[in-house]
């Protein structure tokens, strides 16, 4: 038992941290999803650990957390999913009905914002909206730095965007884009 438990231990750890890493780096409802997954098989692992090394504590503790990881599976790859189907379904019958095509305000959160050239810039995390006309007055995007530390947050007036289906464009050049005033994560403007 002994042996195989010295198996066990290394993929409970290895998993466990590769889906902390999945779902601390915020990279979409798809790969949090996934995330849980490995969670789910982090903690059966770490379950069949705590039988193999009569570890009662470490075995429902994992029950526990077994459960709240297909919790997790359920919440971003059923649940989410739906609901970014749903809004993905609107904004395609909208391109073929009159009046203006729709696209989902999620996409503010994540899409990509890319140059006239192909460049990529960086990723939208958030947009800033009137509350009276519910027009967005400008996006904010993050460039550079890796899972949040060391990027660069850019402020580009909403009149310099167009929304694709899956992603954000700008006529602005690179360097026009390097100009864009750097936003302070947590001081924004009110305009």
């Amino acid at each position: 038992m002994e042996n195989l438990a010295s198996w066990v231990a290394p993929i409970a750890t290895v998993t466990t941290i590769a889906a902390a890493c999945m779902t601390a780096s915020n990279l979409g409802s798809r790969i949090t999803g996934y995330g849980f997954v490995v969670f789910t098989l982090g903690s059966i692992a770490w379950f069949a650990l705590g039988m193999l090394t009569d570890q009662p504590a470490l075995v429902w503790t994992n029950v526990v957390m077994t459960g709240l990881n297909l919790f997790g599976v359920w919440r971003w790859l059923g649940l989410q999913a739906t609901v970014e189907e749903g809004a993905s379904t609107a904004a395609e019958t909208s391109e073929t009905m009159p009046g203006e095509t729709l696209f989902p305000a999620s996409l503010l959160t994540r899409a990509k914002l890319i140059g006239p050239n192909g460049e990529h810039f960086g990723v939208a995390v958030d947009a800033m909206l009137g509350r009276a006309s519910g027009r967005p007055a400008y996006l904010v995007v993050a460039e550079g730095g890796v899972a949040g530390v060391g990027e660069t947050l850019r402020r580009i007036d909403w009149t310099d965007v167009r929304v694709g289906e899956e992603r954000l464009s700008t006529a602005l050049g690179q360097a026009q884009f390097d100009r864009l005033d750097a936003l302070a994560k947590d001081a924004w403007p009110g305009r």
